[in-house]
């Protein structure tokens, strides 16, 4: 009996699994799985270890048993080559600990995925390096392509707990300041933020070269406000609490997320900045398949 590796695309399947690296390498396969069944049909993931000989490189690094079988010369794709420098940037903040009922929290979500674009860019033999912070960043760890490198970026992911405030716009410029080599920049958060700060942060990656790809991650009921006939809200990260009839202002709150949602998504197009609304019910497909389809087009 074969499995059917796509239902791990599911958040709620594949957050049953134990251990963080098991559930990156399951939402891979299953993702792989599912590009021939898919609207992806025809997209290519190649792991290759091996790249075409071409002149000035070193013959020392020639695979000679390869010749052997294809009679044209392959070079060894060691651990420091890389084609791509990736910098994943997690939002860590108290607001990321909200679900819904039995769904997962956005920032169980956003691990998954994040964990996911770390092993399947690793197996690109891209460098990848991960960025997390809540009001400041909590840790940076620097991008490299070694195997070993994977294990260390998903323990800190498994390692983070959400908490304190959020602000994302400074972490945005410290990180644009940081990183000197041209690169690609994946955000995962909410982006609750005030807009002007965050589109300002999102444009200096972009000033500065950077290829930039926002994955907005937000619960259904934070799109949607489909909640009971009287509820009390609370503020995640100020304790601020309200009680009110959802439905008095479920038409007002609507407007106001799709206007804010409107104002970043805007932005990002005038900036060539790649946006996409996730929420935490969607399959991991669709995000795997922008960061490839990004990565496809400027590589």
């Amino acid at each position: 009996m074969t499995t059917d590796y796509r239902k791990y695309l599911d958040p709620e399947t594949v957050s049953k699994l134990k251990g963080m690296e098991m559930r990156a390498r399951m939402v891979v396969e299953g993702f792989i799985a599912g590009l021939h069944k898919s609207p992806y049909h025809g997209f290519s993931v190649e792991f290759a270890e091996h790249r075409q000989y071409m002149p000035g490189d070193n013959i020392r690094a020639i695979d000679w048993k390869v010749y052997a079988k294809s009679d044209r010369f392959y070079i060894k794709q060691y651990e420091e080559e890389t084609n791509l420098k990736a910098y994943l940037l997690l939002d860590c903040s108290a607001s990321m600990a909200y679900h819904s009922g039995e769904r997962i929290r956005k920032l169980d979500y956003a691990g998954l995925l994040c964990g996911a674009l770390s092993y399947l860019m690793l197996r690109q033999r891209d460098a990848v390096g991960l960025v997390t912070y809540d009001r400041k960043i909590r840790r940076y760890i620097p991008p490299r392509s070694r195997s070993g490198h994977l294990h260390v970026l998903l323990n800190e992911i498994a390692a983070q707990a959400p908490s304190d405030t959020t602000d994302i716009s400074s972490t945005l410029h410290e990180m644009a300041d940081r990183i000197k080599r041209r690169g690609l920049v994946i955000i995962l958060s909410d982006l609750i933020d005030e807009a002007d700060k965050l589109i300002s942060g999102l444009k200096h990656f972009r000033y500065n070269n950077h290829e930039v790809i926002v994955f907005h991650i937000l619960d259904p009921r934070e799109r949607d406000f489909a909640f009971p006939r009287e509820a009390v809200f609370k503020d995640m990260e100020t304790g601020e609490e309200l009680t009110t009839l959802p439905y008095q202002i479920k038409k007002d709150y609507a407007k106001a997320v799709a206007a804010f949602s409107s104002e970043i998504a805007s932005a990002c197009r005038q900036a060539a900045i790649d946006y996409h609304p996730i929420d935490t019910a969607m399959p991991f497909d669709k995000a795997l398949y922008a960061f490839l389809s990004k990565r496809e087009r400027l590589y």
